[in-house]
């Protein structure tokens, strides 16, 4: 019953009841702006320079196949990539390159069925997908 007395006699006090209000409206306030600051590091960004990176590093091989002509590929992302925490190593963190979820080659030689197939084949072994995500076209 002592510490009854002693809670209620310390939240009688305005200017704890004051301190407790503020503290409250500065955690609401706190919740309500995370929601507008990116937390994500960086993630899209890094994933629209790999994409980028990977593109440029694809037309490059693409480029050289006879028959193709001039192209322009494209490649969606499945995801941000990611760093992952490494347990009794020097190095915290290890980075995981995002995944491709699918990728559209447009080629002067789209319509060729043998230059389609040399096309295919080299974006399914360098990007390590398999054929049903890759769009080969003229």
């Amino acid at each position: 019953m002592l510490q009854g007395k002693k809670l209620s006699k310390w939240l009688s006090d305005k200017r704890v009841v004051k301190v407790a209000v503020i503290i409250g409206a500065a955690a609401v306030l706190l919740i309500g702006l995370s929601s507008f600051i990116d937390f994500s590091g960086g993630e899209k960004e890094n994933s629209e320079k790999y994409a980028a990176k990977t593109e440029a590093h694809l037309l490059e091989i693409i480029s050289h196949i006879n028959g193709v002509g001039e192209a322009k590929i494209f490649l969606t992302m499945d995801n941000s990539g990611e760093n992952v925490y490494l347990k009794n190593t020097d190095t915290k963190t290890k980075s995981i390159e995002p995944k491709v979820r699918g990728v559209v080659v447009v080629c002067d030689g789209g319509d060729d069925p043998m230059v389609v197939s040399r096309v295919l084949d080299a974006v399914t072994k360098s990007l390590n997908i398999s054929s049903d995500k890759v769009c080969i076209t003229k």
